[in-house]
């Protein structure tokens, strides 16, 4: 199952958490009562069973089926799907409350390896089904409505055809990915979970350390940028070995499979053409003097700098309030301001607060960040943060909630079809965020308020396009630079630094060390070029929230039909309705014109 998740930028946290209200934290039960509850052993066995019966009634058949007998075997694979969903999905969930807990790690790890052994006979099905002329089958699929409910999915598994490989060294990397990519990811997860940061003579993790960049005293931003940069560069040679042993892999497996680029097997799984993520990366480029090089020489002034440190890249403004949001709060703030969109989207926003679906506090070993996991779309999804009452952490919960509200409406879909693309999941996240911005600045007291607000948006907003573009670059240049041989972490740090001077601009210099931040980024590791979909989805959130300033008629209705859809239909159909069209290469300076838009009343006030 994919974890949606935010980029951790603002998602840095603090220990404590009883100063913000009664946290919730999540019920798994709607998954399985424990790890060695009889539902789940019963699941296990039945996977184990379904799978061979599958392959056994299924393998070297799939061309010669009738539309019916395709459709009985299309709903046998969703249900394995399903099961075996639900039971990573409970072994992750758990896992990630707890990283450093040897009995979880060895939980999911025993998961993903009897998972991978019962699933490795089922890899013919993609291969088999591609192998059908495309003739026979357009005919398949039009010969029964049902089964035609699915023709995008098929239609998405086609895509990879020019890629696919043998049927045995497709089986082989299936079997061997335990070992792989996903053994990899682990170490680099516990790496990051276990680091001790030492500030003030205290000891602390990731999530306090980070939350130091936020402080209003510049001294303790200092503090927590050097233990950062320290602990990172003492690190520097395993998380170097990390990223090169997955880049490698990453080129072996792209060259075996011809893909022209390192970055098409994610366009292909996000359903999104080459070209169009090539327009939103220039136009974003092109815009970095007009957004984030205004936008931090504006900040430099404001906190009376000569220039600005990466401490200061995401300090408060001297004239913000340093109050926190508790629990309470925080929900009703959001959930009002979803009930101002439509009552329809608190009520499924609603149920996440009291039935468990929602982990909130900071815990030890608890993986940093944020995300909402979808599970089985017979469950529900579950929402994890890191709740410290920030205005950001306000942000976040909204971000999260909104995938929430998506991740329910698209379960109709069933399990094949509710997984929506990378760069349409952001959309309902990004939207809910815009929803619960336009309410607090609606509220604002005074210009005081309102530049704070405008603020805290445009640096959320930068940090979400800019940031997530410069990390895309980053990670273009990584990969292509792995092709050429091995990268020590200073190879790695330059590339690095390439990106950042030229996405922040000359407001900025960079202590020695900063060349080691790029040591902590997850999707690098666990999702390559996943980056782009945060400025895919923001873009995309700005031009439909500008068609719903404008009085668009039953915008609502088609709002929540485009949620639902999940996976079943293509960017271009869903954004249809709202008369846009993100493959128009001035579709993208629509979106980065409201961020423009907002830097210009900031500039302004200083008027």
């Amino acid at each position: 199952m994919t974890l949606i998740a935010r980029p951790p930028v603002y998602d840095a946290n603090s220990h404590g958490g009883g100063e913000f209200g009664d946290l919730p934290e999540w019920d798994l039960t709607d998954l399985y009562p424990a790890p060695d509850a009889a539902e789940f052993k019963r699941d296990m066995d039945w996977l184990e069973s379904a799978c061979a019966d599958f392959a056994s009634d299924y393998e070297g058949k799939l061309a010669g089926l009738s539309a019916a007998e395709m459709l009985t075997c299309v709903q046998r694979n969703e249900r394995i799907s399903s099961v075996a969903g639900r039971i990573m999905s409970f072994a992750g969930l758990r896992y990630y409350q707890i990283t450093t807990d040897p009995e979880r790690a060895k939980f999911l790890s025993d998961c993903q390896d009897r998972i991978t052994a019962f699933t490795t006979p089922l890899v013919f099905f993609s291969l088999e089904f591609n192998e059908i002329e495309d003739d026979a089958y357009a005919t398949l699929f039009a010969a029964d409505p049902e089964l035609a409910r699915y023709k995008p999915y098929f239609d998405r598994v086609r895509s990879m055809k020019p890629y696919q490989l043998s049927d045995e060294l497709e089986k082989f990397l299936h079997d061997q990915s335990t070992v792989g990519a996903a053994a990899w990811n682990r170490l680099f997860d516990e790496t990051i979970a276990g680091l001790t940061f030492t500030v003030d003579e205290q000891d602390q993790g990731i999530e306090a350390t980070l939350n130091l960049l936020t402080d209003h005293d510049r001294a303790k931003r200092e503090a927590g940028a050097q233990e950062l940069a320290r602990v990172f560069g003492k690190n520097a040679g395993l998380f170097a070995r990390v990223h090169n042993t997955l880049a490698k892999e990453k080129e072996i497996e792209d060259r075996w499979r011809g893909m022209p680029t390192p970055q098409t097997g994610r366009h292909l799984s996000n359903h999104v053409e080459a070209e169009v993520v090539e327009a939103l990366r220039n136009a974003v480029v092109a815009a970095y003097p007009r957004l984030s090089h205004r936008y931090y020489e504006l900040k430099r002034k404001w906190l009376g700098l000569e220039t600005l440190e990466v401490w200061d890249r995401n300090a408060p403004l001297p004239m913000e309030d340093t109050s926190t949001v508790d629990w309470t709060r925080a929900k009703s703030m959001v959930l009002e301001a979803y009930a101002g969109f439509s009552p329809k989207m608190a009520d499924l926003a609603e149920p996440f607060f009291h039935k468990g679906w929602i982990d909130a506090g900071v815990k030890p070993g608890k993986a940093p960040g944020a995300f909402a996991h979808p599970t089985v779309t017979d469950v529900h999804p579950y929402v994890m943060l890191n709740y410290l009452g920030k205005p950001r952490d306000v942000m976040t919960l909204a971000h999260e909630l909104g995938h929430g509200v998506h991740q329910v409406l698209a379960a109709d879909q069933g399990e094949l079809l509710s997984s929506t693309p990378l760069t349409l999941a952001e959309t309902a996240s990004v939207f809910g965020e815009m929803l619960t911005f336009r309410k607090l600045l609606s509220e604002a007291k005074d210009d005081a308020q309102r530049k704070v607000l405008l603020a805290g948006k445009v640096e959320d907003m930068i940090n979400t396009v800019v940031r997530q573009i410069a990390f895309y670059d980053f990670e273009c240049k990584l990969h292509d630079a792995r092709r050429k041989g091995e990268l020590t972490p200073e190879d790695i740090g330059a590339l690095w630094m390439s990106v950042q001077g030229e996405s922040l601009g000359p407001a900025f210099t960079f202590m020695d060390g900063y060349e080691n931040f790029w040591a902590y980024i997850p999707h690098f590791v666990h999702s390559p070029f996943y980056v782009y979909a945060y400025a895919f989805g923001d873009g995309l959130v700005n031009a439909l929230y500008a068609v719903y300033e404008e009085g668009d008629d039953g915008f609502q209705d088609k709002y929540f039909e485009m949620l639902k859809a999940g996976g079943s239909k293509h960017h271009k159909d869903l954004l249809a309705p709202f008369g846009l069209d993100a493959s128009d290469p001035s579709f993208w300076d629509k979106g980065l014109s409201m961020i423009e838009g907002f830097i210009d009343e900031l500039e302004a006030m200083e008027g």
